[in-house]
């Protein structure tokens, strides 16, 4: 089996579950962090020619990070696609497990089901937070409604205020985002780089909480230990 990923999220899942099976990811693709294989351009741009020449019996993708204008091409030149959709947590282990399924993967790994442990594990949040969610600057862009990131809030106990945005990735000015004075302001490191010194200085008085873009935004190993790692950054904000 010869697969080429052009999801982030997916190429960490095939490389770790399915050795040898990988031979194409996107520049994107920043895990495994020995990860070496060919890589085929962004995954809104990837470059066909690439994909094409790596002779993939597989692409696996997804119906937002890729365009459905490249999935076409592929399809057109004889080569399988596998969309994605992912949208909640329960829906990500489906999806996880159809993707590993269809690459080759002779059984369940044991990192999906410590996932699933831990999220259906967690304990009921003592209290409910309000939150905004920045995803880009220049303009602001935030989590609207129905995002994978959204759900994975929810589960934790952040209620983000643009969930019933008629947008999913709606653009809101930083003015509209500190009027709504939401108890913590989640600054992610991805898609747009939020740093302490790049993202909060436009919130002054709120808190704010800079978490890991791939334990918020990612379905793949990572989601294991995501409910540790976004709870701990979401507390110390709160503090």
């Amino acid at each position: 089996m010869r697969v080429v990923s052009l999801v982030p999220s997916l190429t960490e899942a095939v490389a770790v579950s399915v050795p040898g099976a990988l031979v194409g990811a996107t520049d994107w693709c920043t895990h495994p962090v020995d990860l070496d294989v060919a890589r085929v351009g962004g995954t809104k741009n990837p470059k066909l020619d690439r994909v094409l020449a790596l002779a993939p019996d597989l692409v696996v993708a997804n119906e937002e990070e890729n365009r459905e204008p490249d999935l076409a091409a592929l399809r057109a030149a004889g080569t399988e696609v596998l969309v994605t959709e992912v949208r909640a947590v329960p829906q990500a282990f489906a999806e996880l497990e159809r993707v590993l399924r269809a690459c080759g993967a002779a059984s369940r790994p044991r990192w999906l089901d410590e996932a699933e442990s831990a999220w259906s594990e967690l304990p009921r949040p003592r209290r409910r937070t309000t939150a905004v969610v920045p995803i880009w600057r220049r303009p602001w862009m935030v989590l609207g409604r129905d995002t994978f990131a959204g759900d994975v809030l929810s589960r934790l106990g952040v209620d983000h205020l643009h969930a019933r945005h008629p947008d999913r990735y709606p653009r809101v000015p930083a003015e509209e985002l500190r009027a709504a004075a939401p108890d913590v302001v989640v600054l992610p490191d991805e898609p747009y780089r939020f740093t302490a010194g790049d993202g909060p200085e436009a919130f002054p008085g709120l808190r704010c909480a800079l978490v890991s873009g791939r334990h918020l935004t990612w379905y793949g190993p990572s989601l294991a230990e995501a409910p540790r790692v976004l709870g701990q950054a979401l507390r110390a904000a709160r503090r």
